[in-house]
């Protein structure tokens, strides 16, 4: 694959969708998303290395992007449901792809091929 020439600016598409998705957990997030809504408990179960406080930003800044939607039915309890916009499901393919290189980088080291 050759890199198409692109003009590194602040509206460029590489920076727009680091923007959106450049952050340590946002991809962790939308991944646990992918397969439906889940409630934030579940989130904080499902990605235990998170605090509570980091997952609240997160999720309101993947929010904010317009890549997930947060419900509130409006219960008491409160139940309060995340799930992935058509926008976000459109970040998908981004997360497989770097799904698959982590793979192919870990593969690559752990055979020892590193280069310096």
């Amino acid at each position: 694959m050759t890199a198409t020439p692109l003009l590194i600016t602040p509206g460029c598409p590489i920076r727009t969708t680091l923007d959106m998705l450049g952050g340590k957990w946002s991809l962790l997030v939308l991944h646990q998303l992918a397969g439906g809504a889940r409630r934030f408990g579940e989130l904080r179960r499902l990605l235990p290395d998170i605090s509570e406080k980091v997952l609240v930003q997160q999720l309101k800044q993947l929010a904010n992007a317009e890549l997930l939607v947060r419900t509130n039915h409006g219960e008491v309890p409160p139940r309060v449901e995340y799930h992935l916009t058509a926008l976000g499901q459109q970040a998908l393919p981004v997360l497989a792809a770097t799904a698959e290189f982590g793979r192919v980088y870990a593969a690559h080291i752990q055979n020892g091929r590193a280069t310096p």
